[in-house]
């Protein structure tokens, strides 16, 4: 093997294990995150890792094969991800002050 050849293989291998350090500590927090949307951001890096791990096994073997598996996930990802803040946006608004409760309405 040639010099950039090994070069290549131990970056990518410090890649992977940098991919398997984030993902442990994404799994801690997401058991120990204090809050819901804590747990939502870390399910979204989770789609990011996935992504990474599969473009870290596609160099790895030199195959483009899960191009388009990266493209689908990003995808999902990133709609899962404006899902979870719709609702934790709808969940956490704070309650309409009417006019009995000394509230001025809704604004116009």
């Amino acid at each position: 093997m040639s010099t950039p050849e090994t070069v290549e293989r131990a970056l990518l291998t410090a890649s992977v294990v940098l991919i398997v350090v984030a993902g442990a500590g994404l799994l801690a927090r997401i058991w120990l995150g204090p809050s819901m949307l804590d747990r939502a951001i870390s399910l979204d890096v989770c789609a990011a890792l996935i992504i990474a791990g599969l473009a870290a096994k596609s160099a790895f073997a030199r195959d483009s094969f899960y191009f388009p598996i990266m493209l689908v996930l990003a995808f999902l990802g990133f709609t899962g991800s404006v899902g979870i803040a719709r609702f934790i946006a709808v969940r956490d608004r704070p309650p309409r002050r009417t006019p009995d409760d000394g509230g001025e309405g809704e604004p116009r």
